[in-house]
């Protein structure tokens, strides 16, 4: 690990502040920032501490929504009983997402910044656009099974890696965020992300010295809510596919994870074979998601995969519903 400066901030406009300066980085639970330091990924020259800032609770909003501070823990925010009885799919896809330990650490602001976990980004002896611009890309020609097959570049075939913000993109949440002058953003996940293109790199919308303040869910939707993840061991692993649904008949959203660069949904496929069963409407579904998906030969699997999924998913929901 190289050496770093470290301050701990007090507020967050000097927390945004101080992370203006080329190399600074925000720094909260650290689960995933500090093994990309020990790795000689992430080499930041200055840490900005924002652990101790009151951004850690989660409060109801006007229109009977949620407003959850960045610094809420995955652990608080999947056992918070509001967020257990109106928005199921959060809750599940954090338990999903990682061990006990981490999700004790892990802040709602941090998962949304996970890095790619493709193992070529991860290997510092290997070309990756994503780690070093103009590098290349490994993955191309390497193993590409757990890797994107939609929205994907040229330049970058990585997965977004996080559960809770599939789960979050069904739930139409929002990103609330201070600039470094003093205004605030807000968001909506897909805006928030980017997709490859020229510039892997670049991964969120975000500003030098934008710091993430917490996510808005709307009011809750109702429906019957199920979040299901499909990888190669049952804990520990990332998602190969996973399936966050609200299913409430022709108003039922799905968004998928492993799948792309960013937690995927396309709204106007969620209406598609919604009066069939839950093997024809599955079929209607992904094929109208995923029509533009370019899979490589290792993991073309994943789009009957995800159609099995999602079957499984719907088949649960009737029986949750009887």
């Amino acid at each position: 690990m190289r050496a770093f400066t470290y301050e701990r901030a007090t507020t967050p406009e000097a927390a945004a502040g101080a992370t203006l300066a080329e190399g600074a980085k925000f720094i909260a639970g650290g689960t995933n920032l500090l093994d990309l330091m020990k790795l000689d990924i992430e080499r930041p020259s200055h840490l900005v501490d924002i652990s101790r800032l009151d951004l850690n609770t989660i409060t109801e909003t006007e229109d009977g929504g949620l407003r959850v501070g960045a610094l809420v823990t995955n652990t608080d925010l999947a056992s918070d009983p509001r967020v257990k009885a109106g928005y199921g799919v959060l809750s599940r896809a954090i338990v999903a997402g990682a061990s006990g330990q981490i999700r004790n650490k892990a802040t709602t602001g941090g998962n949304l910044l996970q890095r790619a976990r493709c193992s070529y980004f991860y290997d510092t002896n290997l070309p990756c656009n994503k780690r070093e611009p103009g590098s290349g890309c490994a993955a191309l020609t390497g193993l590409s099974r757990p890797l994107a097959v939609i929205g994907t570049s040229d330049a970058c075939i990585a997965q977004h890696p996080s559960d809770m913000a599939v789960a979050m993109r069904v739930l139409d949440a929002t990103v609330n965020t201070l600039r470094a002058d003093g205004t605030e953003r807000t968001l909506a996940l897909d805006d928030f992300y980017r997709l490859p293109g020229d510039t892997p790199h670049l991964e969120t919308t975000l500003e030098a010295g934008e710091l993430i303040t917490g996510v808005t869910l709307p009011p809750p939707v109702g429906g019957t809510h199920v979040y299901r993840k499909v990888r190669d061991r049952a804990s520990y692993a990332f998602a190969l596919v996973s399936v966050a649904a609200i299913v409430n008949g022709r108003e039922s959203r799905f968004a998928f994870g492993g799948v792309a660069p960013r937690p995927w949904r396309v709204e106007e496929a969620e209406t598609a074979g919604a009066a069939a069963g839950p093997d024809a409407r599955a079929r209607a579904v992904i094929d109208a998601a995923f029509a533009e998906a370019r899979p490589t030969e290792q993991n073309a699997f994943k789009v009957p995969l995800l159609r099995r999924t999602l079957t499984a998913v719907l088949e649960q929901a009737s029986g949750e519903e009887k």
